[in-house]
């Protein structure tokens, strides 16, 4: 495979406070959403000082959109206003369908030691933003972990590598959704779909991404339909590989609820403050 994309952007993620005073990095949102279609936004959360997290995300709603919640490390709580409870540990995955209205919260649990993790936000196309809400937990044991010839290991949440599939299938957009870890000395390449939108963000180590040196904390955004390459020498890396299908539509964003138009977004704060929200 010959290294013939483009790298569009470069971002380092920001500091920033989510929740109660959740302490936590903003790796992008509201202001970049034109470039990352359908993503909306990419946090990651990590800290060994309970007093960065505890406070978490009391209640509060979400509609027209989907979130993905994957921890590294540690414990988040979570319940709904439509009944669904449980645990999301070391490891595993949650894809909340938010669709019409959900009113949830998401609480981490004291952990010792670094308590880790990512979520992200999918945008829902008009078609299904006013779907019945779904979760779907998804235990570690049951997401494949593929390694290569070069020892370079990726942990596939969904999409496909290899032959291997990931659990989380049936979803409304077209993901791949991978965990990657290539070891030091070592190469990694990977073609994404023609005319998707595709970054990785690395959280662990260094290398050479296309061309470009990337260390932590860093989101690289390619051109779609990318042929990514990484590289490393005396370090490993560690990123998540995501591409998603452009949804293409008008956006209207305020909070958690994101619609295509002002009318719609007004009329879904209307029906959270009227008691009517949950369909």
């Amino acid at each position: 495979m010959t290294d013939n994309s483009e790298v569009i952007k470069i971002l380092r993620s920001k500091p920033t406070l989510e929740g109660a005073g959740v302490s936590l990095k903003r790796v992008f949102g509201y202001y970049e959403t034109p470039l990352f279609d359908p993503f909306l936004l990419l946090d990651h959360f990590g800290s060994d000082n309970p007093k960065d997290y505890m406070a978490g995300f009391p209640w509060h709603p979400h509609r027209g959109i989907e979130t993905v919640t994957y921890m590294l490390s540690g414990e988040v709580e979570h319940g709904d206003s439509i009944g669904n409870r449980g645990i999301i540990g070391s490891g595993d995955v949650q894809w909340m369908t938010a669709g019409s209205g959900i009113i949830h919260q998401e609480m981490p649990k004291l952990y010792d030691g670094m308590m880790q993790g990512f979520q992200l936000w999918v945008n829902l196309p008009a078609s299904h933003k006013m779907m019945e809400p779904r979760y779907r937990d998804v235990l570690s044991s049951t997401i494949p972990v593929v390694t290569l010839e070069s020892g370079t290991k990726v942990k596939v949440i969904s999409g496909v590598v290899n032959g291997e599939k990931g659990p989380v299938q049936d979803i409304v957009v077209d993901i791949e959704y991978l965990d990657v870890t290539v070891p030091e000395s070592s190469e990694f390449e990977y073609l994404t779909n023609d005319g998707y939108t595709a970054f990785t963000y690395v959280f662990e180590g260094e290398g050479i991404v296309n061309n470009t040196e990337v260390s932590s904390n860093h989101l690289v955004l390619f051109e779609k339909g990318s042929e990514i390459k990484v590289t490393t020498q005396a370090k490993s890396i560690r990123f998540l590989l995501v591409s998603g299908e452009p949804v293409n539509e008008p956006i209207a964003w305020q909070g958690p609820i994101v619609m295509n138009t002002e009318e719609e977004l007004q009329l879904a704060f209307k029906e959270y403050n009227s008691g009517i929200f949950i369909k």
